[in-house]
């Protein structure tokens, strides 16, 4: 039973990126694994990724690129100011500007540095390293 897709796909992610696998399948899909898979493409973490309908919720199949050392999910997905933003990094990731903590914001989904540029807050979802 899947509580928590994002969760689940992260783990997916993480396990074949462990084995040495060179692609992955998530599935289920949604907007918000789309959008985190979007986002860490952008920053270079995977592949591309494509999306196959599949009569029921859908399914991913990503590229890796073996640059993902550890990512996960973060619960409960805490609400965070900008002035709080290098608490989190320093609780979350090994060392300051390595790594990516994920963000879902009124801008979408965004990484910590874009949210520090803009200046708005939001809810932790995820972190990569």
């Amino acid at each position: 039973m899947l509580n928590d897709p994002l969760a689940d796909a992260l783990s997916i992610i993480k396990n074949a990126e462990m084995r040495g696998i060179h692609t992955c399948v998530i599935r289920p899909s949604s907007k918000l694994i789309g959008g985190v898979l979007d986002l860490l493409k952008e920053k270079g973490y995977l592949g591309n990724y494509e999306f196959v309908k599949d009569g029921k919720a859908g399914i991913f199949h990503v590229e890796l690129r073996g640059s993902i050392n550890n990512c996960g999910v973060i619960k409960p997905r805490y609400p965070i100011k900008v002035q709080e933003m290098e608490k989190w990094e320093a609780r979350y990731l090994p060392a300051r500007d390595f790594g990516l903590l994920i963000l879902t914001s009124t801008e979408g989904i965004i990484s910590h540095d874009q949210a520090r540029k803009k200046g708005i807050g939001g809810k932790l979802l995820a972190y990569v390293y």
